[in-house]
C-alpha cells in the first residue's frame, strides 16, 4: 500500500506555561503533525516558519525523533519564534491574556514555490482557519485536488464558513449543541465531513445529512487541555483517510485526545 502524503501548516509555536519552567512545542500544525506521524501508513510533512532562538531549539528537539519531514520549515531570524504565554486554571483549563500571543512571524505568509510543490504532491492538507495563507491554500486545492482539512476552532461567522464549505473535505469546529442543526443542514448541501467537537459531551459528524455521535473518552485527571482539539483532529482525519469509517475515525480521535489531556502540551 502506497503511503498517504499529508502536509500540515503553518502554525508552529511554543506554549510557555506561566509560573513554571515548562516550554512546550505547540501550534495547530505542529500538534497535528506530531499525532499524524504515529500512523505508519501516512507520510507527514510539516511546513511553517520559526526564528533562530531558544523556542525554535525546543520545538525542533521535541520532534527530532518523530517521523516527520521537517526539511522545509523556514527559518526567519528577523522575528522571534511564535510563542504563547499560557495560564492554567486549577482544573487544567488553559486561558490567555491580551498580551499572551507573540506571533508576528506567522503574519502575512505567502507560500513559496517549494511549499506549493509540496502541497501539489500531497493527498491531504491540514490548516487552521486563522492561518494567513488559508486563501492561498484553498486556491491551490482547486488546482491540485488534495483533500483539505480545516480547523475553524471557535469561529462563528456562518456565512464565511458556508462560502468555504465547497472546497473543504474535513470541516472541523469546536462547538456547542445549538450549532448542530445548522451543520446538519450544511451537510445536505456540501459533500464534506462536518465534525463538531463538544468537549466532554463527545463529538458529532454530519455527512450528506446523516449524523454520527461518539462519546468522549473518560479521563480521571485532566492535566492540561492544550492541543486536545488538534490531537482529536489528527486521529479523526488520519483514521478516516485510511479506513473510510466515520464512527471509527471519531473514536480514534477521542482516544488520542484523552491521552493528550493527561500531560502538559499538545503531544
Amino acid at each position: 500500500m502506497e503511503k498517504v502524503k499529508l502536509t500540515a501548516l503553518p502554525c508552529i509555536c511554543a506554549d510557555v506555561f506561566d509560573g513554571t519552567d515548562i516550554i512546550r512545542p505547540g501550534g495547530e500544525a505542529l500538534n497535528f503533525a506530531a499525532h499524524a506521524s504515529c500512523f505508519k501508513d501516512i507520510d507527514v510533512t510539516l511546513l511553517g516558519i520559526i526564528g533562530k532562538d531558544r523556542y525554535a531549539e525546543v520545538i525542533m528537539d521535541s520532534i527530532s525523533d518523530l517521523d516527520i519531514d521537517k526539511e522545509f520549515i523556514r527559518i526567519d531570524e528577523r522575528y522571534q519564534t511564535a510563542n504563547n504565554m499560557t495560564y492554567l486554571t486549577s482544573d487544567g483549563d488553559r486561558y490567555y491574556k491580551e498580551d499572551s500571543w507573540n506571533g508576528k512571524i506567522l503574519d502575512d505568509i505567502i507560500l513559496n514555490d517549494t511549499e506549493i510543490r509540496i502541497l501539489s504532491e500531497s493527498d491531504v492538507v491540514f490548516i487552521h482557519f486563522w492561518a494567513s495563507c488559508l486563501c492561498q491554500v484553498v486556491e491551490l486545492k482547486k488546482s491540485f485536488g488534495f483533500k483539505l482539512a480545516v480547523d475553524f476552532d471557535v469561529y462563528r461567522d456562518l456565512d464565511v464558513m458556508e462560502r468555504l464549505a465547497p472546497y473543504i473535505d474535513f470541516f472541523m469546529i469546536s462547538g456547542s449543541e445549538e450549532l448542530l442543526p445548522k451543520f446538519r443542514e450544511l451537510s445536505d448541501k456540501y459533500s464534506c465531513l462536518f465534525n463538531i467537537s463538544l468537549a466532554e459531551k463527545g463529538s458529532v459528524t454530519y455527512y450528506k445529512g446523516k449524523g454520527f455521535k461518539v462519546q468522549a473518552e473518560k479521563v480521571d485527571t485532566i492535566v492540561d487541555t492544550t492541543g486536545c482539539g488538534d490531537s482529536y483532529h489528527a486521529g479523526f482525519v488520519c483514521s478516516y483517510i485510511l479506513e473510510n469509517d466515520i464512527v471509527k475515525a471519531m473514536k480514534v480521535g477521542s482516544e488520542i485526545a484523552a491521552k493528550t489531556l493527561k500531560h502538559y502540551g499538545g503531544f
